[in-house]
């Protein structure tokens, strides 16, 4: 068993990216980072964003991608456009990071949300890109007594579909990190590290609810390539959280 890669969700540092987004990616390389997950390129081509990648060494294997799931009719279009930006930029995973569920879904609500993933996940992996979900707590509801993120891959085939677990999510939905890593092994080829304190607010990597040592060591047992850390809330710069976090995996053999 190896561990995963390190990388961080650059929505962690949007303040920044919002500002000066290709100053950004110079900032999390002199951290030490080497993976990042994109979250939005702020009108840049996928040339220019591909060039400031490779000039700071870094490699970015997936992007966050939101689809227009309540604008049906617009999906496709949207797709086809994310699509060819992804390739032109040489992703190699494409991951949808909501989906607009019901408050308190039904039956019909999972329906919906299965047919709506299987399409785009057709249309992506057709393309050649794999196509990946990222949760947060609210796919954690139950209908039938069984949550709702099980319905959805129990329904979508794993060759259209992977998970991206959120760690810190799952555990705010009162389940598990580290059995939903397992229970879905061979699916999970990144996950996201995120911590939560007790009021439900984000706090840096080790300092919230979170079981690292049992979910990192799920994580390496069931072969995930890439922990991308991702931090949404600060009691300090988003910068500083970003390094705060790098320092923790560094000191247990991340980098």
């Amino acid at each position: 068993m190896s561990k995963p890669q390190l990388g961080i969700q650059l929505y962690s540092v949007r303040d920044r990216s919002e500002r000066d987004f290709l100053g950004t990616i110079r900032e999390v390389a002199e951290i030490g980072y080497r993976n990042v997950e994109l979250a939005g390129t702020f009108g840049f081509s996928a040339r220019e964003v591909r060039r400031a990648l490779d000039d700071a060494g870094l490699n970015a294997p997936s992007a966050h991608i939101g689809l227009p799931f309540k604008e049906p009719d617009k999906v496709g279009e949207h797709l086809k456009q994310q699509i060819e930006y992804a390739l032109e930029l040489g992703l190699k995973r494409f991951i949808v990071p909501s989906f607009p569920l019901a408050e308190e879904p039904t039956e019909d609500d999972v329906a919906k949300f299965a047919a709506a993933i299987q399409e785009a996940a057709e249309t992506v992996t057709k393309a050649g890109l794999q196509f990946g979900y990222h949760n947060h707590a609210f796919e954690f509801k139950t209908v039938g007594g069984k949550p709702v993120i099980d319905h959805l891959l129990e329904r979508v085939a794993p060759e259209l579909l992977f998970a991206e677990f959120d760690l810190g999510w799952v555990k705010v939905g009162g389940q598990d990190p580290a059995a939903y890593v397992r229970k879905y092994a061979g699916r999970v080829p990144v996950v996201h590290a995120k911590d939560f304190k007790e009021d439900g607010v984000d706090t840096e990597i080790g300092r919230g609810t979170v079981d690292w040592d049992s979910a990192l060591a799920a994580c390496e047992e069931a072969g995930v390539e890439y922990v991308i850390i991702e931090q949404e809330r600060y009691d300090v710069s988003s910068l500083e959280s970003a390094k705060l976090n790098f320092a923790w995996f560094k000191n247990r053999g991340y980098v």
